[in-house]
């Protein structure tokens, strides 16, 4: 596998190969980032920080911004199946896009009304779909018992939540709580920015372009140089984008980590030694940001992603990270072992 020639896979993507929490699951690369958000919640959760989505003549909007894919992409499941098939993949993980993340109190319902809709959807999707809760992000109690939940239910793997929330990242407050009720629980974790607007990034989509990879980064320096993994260490957990900025940072982490005492006061190992031990997609658009990040991360911790359906998609996830270095049985060993399988 990895030629140009031969990146499909053989077999058929649809049958039974393994267990998932009760679920069977299908055979073939894992596509571990995706969205999906039923029509009846494009209304968001309390405080979403950029308006309601809706439906404009058949194009999506994010409050005012237009986000450049058709309305109906974000919930039709035939359509994901379609795609994926196409694109030679055996599964999809579905999650919800970061806008729908519940940041404020007050988001309980919508969040079991998430979790139940897409409990259902990859409960009949005949182990191609597994999906990705929601929980709060402001009361680690009420997430705990949101977890419990979805680590009872038949095709849930774990939870999606953003790198940064309530002033804090993901050594820090509610969010490093969270971590670690994952961890307990034995859920996945996919961690997606988003997409946080600045002054300086009003323009040309910077808040996507610079900010989500920023906001990646913040995350998995957080992660790394907080200790986390070395507290828990069970935890499975990926970042999407390629972890945006910090494979091109991981050198300078390196040397700040042995120059300076406050930079390694929580971990004991400098970051490129815990680095190995992260999950990341292959949604880099780039195939030298790609090779950058396979030098650096375990054989299989880098993971096929497409951020279906945004715009930002990577359009052919799996033919893009084998021609241009990943092997497509590492992307089947990193996909079952990020969801613990």
């Amino acid at each position: 596998m990895g030629s140009a020639g031969d990146w499909r896979l053989p077999g058929t993507p649809g049958r039974p190969a393994g267990l998932m929490i009760g679920a069977r699951i299908a055979e073939g690369v894992i596509d571990v980032h995706a969205h999906w958000l039923p029509r009846e919640l494009f209304d968001l959760p309390p405080d979403a920080p950029y308006g309601r989505m809706q439906d404009r003549n058949g194009e999506l909007f994010l409050g005012d911004i237009p986000l450049s894919i058709r309305a109906n992409a974000m919930s039709d499941v035939p359509a994901i199946l379609a795609d994926m098939r196409a694109a030679g993949l055996g599964v999809r993980v579905l999650s919800a896009p970061p806008f729908a993340f519940p940041v404020a109190a007050g988001a309980g319902s919508y969040v079991a009304a998430f979790n139940d809709a897409l409990a259902s959807v990859v409960s009949d999707a005949g182990g191609v779909l597994v999906g990705l809760g929601l929980v709060s992000l402001v009361d680690p109690d009420e997430a705990r018992r949101q977890m419990e939940q979805v680590q009872r239910t038949e095709g849930m793997a774990g939870i999606a939540i953003p790198p940064l929330a309530h002033g804090h990242s993901l050594d820090r407050g509610a969010m490093r709580t969270i971590l670690a009720h994952a961890a307990d629980l034995d859920l996945a974790v996919l961690v997606h920015p988003m997409q946080l607007p600045r002054p300086e990034w009003s323009e040309h989509y910077l808040a996507n372009l610079i900010g989500n990879p920023v906001e990646t980064a913040t995350a998995v320096a957080a992660v790394i140089m907080g200790g986390v993994l070395e507290q828990l260490p069970g935890l499975r957990i990926c970042f999407v984008h390629g972890g945006g900025c910090a494979p091109g940072l991981l050198g300078r982490w390196n040397h700040g980590w042995r120059a300076r005492a406050d930079v390694r006061q929580d971990s004991t190992r400098q970051p490129a030694d815990t680095f190995g031990e992260l999950f990341f997609d292959t949604v880099t658009h780039d195939p030298a940001q790609l090779r950058l990040l396979l030098g650096h991360a375990s054989r299989r911790g880098v993971i096929c992603g497409s951020d279906y359906p945004f715009d930002m998609a990577q359009q052919d996830p799996l033919r893009f990270a084998v021609d241009h270095g990943a092997e497509a049985e590492a992307l089947i060993a990193g996909g079952r072992a990020f969801l613990g399988l």
